[in-house]
């Protein structure tokens, strides 16, 4: 019979730190997995944390005011205390419809009002904290700016051009604006097309804006314009590869892509009355409300019913030249009689009162007191690009052609 061997202490002592490093190993290792378990982060909206909030977006609806939006949810005393405290930061009387506002309640029994939160514009709103006594901030959202070009050739306008390539239509607006005295819109021909370099401003994802043109070039029948933005004298204004503006005392025409329906005559046929007569203006087609602008600026002489023209706008621009503004539906705010109006200003809308067929506007232009063709018109161009301004510019004109060149058509 073999004899146990006697365990000794230091075969103890070993077995004792195997288990002890086993622990430690595995307690590590638990540590290391609880601490790579990602935590979960706090939701924002409006900088306000919402995990523990329900939030009811909405919208502003057609004649609400901010005391039917809050009323069903806060007392008239709140009510009352933000209308009259918070003038400072926003004044609730400027609600209007469509603006996107936000409630916060709390998630218990009592559901009570946290806060109310009101965007102003697309980047800014108006937080109402209402948790303990009332506190008012304005926040803004994240935006972004990119730099984006464009290109495109017509076939029959610009509108269709831009909708051929999915381009922005605010765009097409700032490109006709940009251009509006130098490039006759309802003269393009097939094959005139145009580059531009322009600004992109997105929330959240979203684009908000992309009006804002950086440099541009637009050939029409063959003959090439370029434009070029640059400040003088306080105001950004366009101008030629030259320094001369694009700017013209009168706008190329008081509206935007309409159809030019019946031109300046001597003897026309009245569509109405069936007898010819003198036409000394140019009709243009367009849907009713479409906005009828300022040719540039002035003094409204006149701005009423006048007969057979229907809703009927004078404006006199200078001692010589007076437009007219024909079978209006209604007229812009502020537009009456002795109102001064600058160049491009929402004067009126497109209609059809009077002794009318349908939406159309009646335009005539007048030189001392005579009528004259609107589309044959000259009109003498702005102060240039001022001559210690000119190396500033150049230089500026450089950069930005040889950007637009590397554009293809």
């Amino acid at each position: 019979m073999k004899k146990r061997l006697p365990i000794t202490i230091a075969v103890v002592s070993s077995i004792s730190l195997i288990l002890i490093a086993a622990f430690l190993l595995l307690f590590s290792q638990r540590k290391h997995a609880q601490d790579e378990v990602p935590k979960k982060m706090p939701v924002f909206a409006y900088g306000i944390p919402v995990d523990s909030l329900e939030v009811v977006p909405g919208k502003v609806k057609e004649r609400e005011n901010l005391s039917m939006i809050l009323s069903p949810v806060a007392s008239g005393q709140l009510i009352d205390q933000i209308a009259r405290t918070t003038m400072d930061v926003y004044d609730v009387r400027k609600i209007r419809p469509g603006q996107v506002y936000s409630e916060f309640f709390t998630k218990d029994s009592l559901r009570q009002l946290e806060y109310f939160v009101l965007e102003i514009n697309d980047t800014a709103f108006v937080v109402y904290d209402v948790r303990d006594s009332l506190r008012t901030s304005v926040g803004y959202k994240k935006t972004t700016r990119a730099i984006r070009t464009a290109s495109g050739s017509i076939t029959s306008s610009l509108i269709a051009a831009f909708q051929e390539k999915n381009l922005d239509m605010d765009l097409a607006y700032a490109l006709a604006d940009v251009y509006a005295w130098t490039v006759d819109f309802y003269g393009l021909q097939e094959g005139d097309r145009f580059k531009t370099i322009y600004e992109e401003v997105s929330v959240e994802g979203r684009t908000i804006r992309s009006d804002k043109i950086l440099a541009a070039l637009f050939e029409s029948s063959g003959r090439q314009v370029y434009a070029f933005p640059f400040k003088q004298q306080g105001n950004i204004q366009y101008f030629d590869e030259s320094g001369k503006s694009l700017r013209r005392s009168f706008l190329k025409a008081p509206l935007h892509f309409s159809r030019i329906s019946s031109r300046f005559s001597g003897a026309r046929m009245h569509p109405i009355l069936k007898i010819r007569r003198p036409h000394y203006g140019v009709d243009y087609s367009a849907p009713k409300g479409t906005p009828v602008v300022s040719l540039g600026d002035g003094r409204v002489e006149y701005a009423g019913w006048k007969g057979g023209y229907g809703r009927f706008i004078s404006i006199r621009h200078n001692s010589v030249y007076t437009t007219t503004y024909a079978h209006l539906s209604g007229f812009a705010s502020g537009i009456r009689g002795g109102a001064h109006v600058r160049q491009g200003q929402l004067i009126g809308f497109v209609g059809s009162t009077g002794l009318s067929t349908g939406p159309h506007l009646d335009f005539r232009v007048y030189k001392n007191g005579s009528p004259c063709d609107p589309l044959r018109m000259e009109s003498p161009p702005s102060d240039p690009v001022k001559k210690e301004m000119m190396p500033s510019y150049l230089g500026l004109v450089n950069k930005m052609r040889s950007q637009l060149d590397s554009i293809h058509w």
